[in-house]
């Protein structure tokens, strides 16, 4: 893929995630790519999976910490009858295939039984840290694993489609939750075994799969110099953020990480809307501490805030350089 040589640029880029990749595969690709390396990401993707990945450029990286707590939306497709090692159609299967005949009357019942707060394990084939090392280096070597369950939010497990021994579901869960692990403990559930075929991420909070682009129209937009145009700007991240707009006195102030006061007709209310897919937005609930998007006359975004107390806010972020 040839390079682009470009300026730094700050923003969103939701990338189509092709199968077969890993997410660092794509951050480097795109680093190649726009010619610059200050580029992380919103979460990965396992290679198996495709969809949106969500790559933050330049001063956006330094609101990633905001983005921890998004809820995710995914379809997939699961194939009852045996389950892997690896929860997924990339391990090594682990009994004969029952080849069960399904129905929606099986399996409804299951999935609403692993929808809300549960406790899932993590697959042993994952970045799991156990004493420093990720547990897939491990289960490569087949030494032993012992993953603990931890807490994770599934909001919704949906049948969608069944076709013979696979069944097609929608799922929106909250951040940390593994799909792998939902395909195979409902497996488990049904006395079948079952692992996961199919993955495609269709949301990640406000970013969507109908917003995202292949690596090779990431290229062609760099060379055509569209791709400010294609992105998502700094100004319109985190709009389910309050917003307001400050004078240049405060700006400053800002710059320098003081603290300022804001009456509440000067901020104007944050907004959300459904991500493509789900039938309701998929925020994390209300900011707690309150936060607040800190704008300039030029309508530029400068700073996040954080309520300290009533009409002050400290800024926690600030984007512009001091002047």
């Amino acid at each position: 893929m040839t390079r682009i040589v470009q300026s730094p640029l700050d923003g969103v880029l939701v990338v189509d995630k092709p199968a077969g990749r890993t997410s660092h595969d794509i951050v480097d690709a795109a680093r190649r790519i726009l010619g610059f390396r200050q580029i992380g990401h919103l979460g990965t993707l396992d290679p198996l999976g495709t969809g949106v990945l969500v790559l933050l450029l330049g001063r956006a990286t330094r609101l990633a910490q905001f983005y921890a707590d998004r809820r995710k939306r995914y379809t997939c497709a699961v194939r009852f009858g045996f389950a892997t090692d690896s929860y997924d159609a990339d391990g090594e299967a682990q009994g004969p295939d029952s080849c069960p005949s399904l129905d929606a009357e099986m399996l409804l019942p299951l999935a609403a039984s692993l929808t809300g707060h549960i406790l899932q394990a993590p697959p042993v084939f994952s970045a799991k840290k156990i004493h420093g090392r990720p547990a897939y280096e491990l289960a490569r070597k087949k030494k032993p694993v012992d993953l603990k369950p931890v807490e994770v939010d599934v909001f919704d497990f949906r049948l969608t489609e069944i076709e013979g021994s696979v069944a097609h579901f929608a799922i929106e869960c909250g951040p940390g939750t593994y799909i792998r692990s939902l395909a195979h403990e409902i497996g488990q559930k049904l006395g079948t075994g079952a692992h996961l075929i199919k993955i495609v991420r269709t949301a990640v909070g406000e970013f969507t799969l109908d917003r995202a682009l292949s690596l090779d129209e990431i290229a062609d937009a760099a060379r055509g110099g569209e791709l400010p145009a294609r992105m998502i700007a700094l100004e319109n991240m985190l709009p389910d953020l309050p917003r307001t707009t400050v004078l240049p006195i405060v700006e400053r102030r800002l710059g320098h990480g003081m603290r300022f006061n804001v009456i509440p007709n000067q901020i104007q209310p944050g907004q959300t809307a459904a991500a493509q897919g789900a039938p309701e937005p998929l925020d994390a609930g209300e900011w707690k501490p309150a936060r607040l998007r800190v704008f300039s006359q030029q309508d530029q975004l400068i700073a996040i805030a954080q309520a300290i107390v009533l009409r002050v806010y400290q800024p926690i972020v600030v984007l512009q350089p001091t002047p």
